[in-house]
């Protein structure tokens, strides 16, 4: 059994939230500049350039590449060998988005009362996070902020078994075209299939944090993606909806059994600030 205070997850959530804001991953700066060479329209290549050029200066002046620095979702992968000590694990994390978003300079986007009042939290607290008990004695922390204009674009799809492949690319393929330049394409987009209503959405948001482009490990699944992004990208969407080819940098699917009267699919897109950034305690 290992012991890990909780007072190192708060300050290791503080920093992720603020190097998440700053800094996007090599694997998005890389899609973005293949895509730049492959853009075919001029308007969609000027809004590619503009930003590179802004994640650019925002990592060189550690400040946010975006000024909606999003809901602080918080992925964690907890060793069952792990013992958290000196108090609540939430309660840690929490103070972690608290002081992070406080002292990164970082809009802070929650409201209480969502349908009423909706009156600002001022420390973008509470977190939402999704815990997973995993074998080992380490903590892996994976804080996602998730921009609200593309986290609107979301969608599920419970779709008759019937529609089978067809019916799933179909409604991937609607959902991002009725969005149109809402999600700030290019998107990433996840995709969950199968399990439950709720699952499936689970399963498309964990899709983003796979690495831009790397294809699922399933053949029938990553064909699947090749296809939904094909047919994407030739929406003519294109960069921030000026036009173009690249709608989407990539799609990611996840895929796990479901009921036999069911086929739940789920789309969670991601803008061109595709942002997470993860330590392992």
């Amino acid at each position: 059994m290992r012991e890990i205070e909780v007072n190192e997850v708060t300050q290791k959530v503080a920093q992720l939230c603020m190097q998440s804001n700053y800094s996007l991953g090599d694997d998005v700066i890389v899609a973005l500049k293949k895509a730049l060479e492959e853009e075919e329209s001029p308007a969609g290549k000027e809004v590619l350039r503009q930003i590179l050029r802004n994640a650019e200066l925002a990592a060189g002046e550690q400040v946010a590449i975006c000024q909606d620095t999003g809901v602080a979702v918080i992925f964690l992968e907890l060793g069952q060998e792990v013992h958290l000590v000196g108090g609540d694990l939430n309660s840690a994390i929490a103070e972690g988005v608290r002081k992070g978003y406080i002292e990164g300079y970082l809009r802070k986007s929650m409201v209480v009362r969502p349908f009423s009042g909706r009156v600002n939290t001022k420390d973008n607290t509470p977190p939402v996070i999704y815990t997973d008990i995993v074998p080992g004695d380490k903590l892996k922390i994976t804080v996602v902020p998730k921009g609200g204009g593309s986290e609107n674009m979301s969608a599920l799809g419970m779709l008759a078994p019937a529609r089978g492949r067809e019916g799933v690319v179909d409604f991937v393929v609607q959902v991002i075209d009725k969005a149109g330049s809402n999600p700030c394409p290019p998107t990433i987009v996840g995709v969950g299939i199968g399990g439950t209503a709720e699952r499936a959405m689970l399963l498309a948001k964990r899709a983003l944090l796979r690495q831009v482009g790397k294809p699922n490990p399933d053949p029938e699944v990553a064909e699947l993606e090749e296809e939904i992004l094909r047919r994407i990208n030739s929406l003519g969407i294109g960069p921030m909806g000026y036009g173009g080819r690249t709608t989407a940098l990539a799609v990611h699917a996840e895929v796990m059994p479901c009921h036999i009267a069911s086929l739940p699919v789920a789309v969670n897109p991601q803008c061109h600030a595709a942002r997470h950034k993860e330590v392992i305690i």
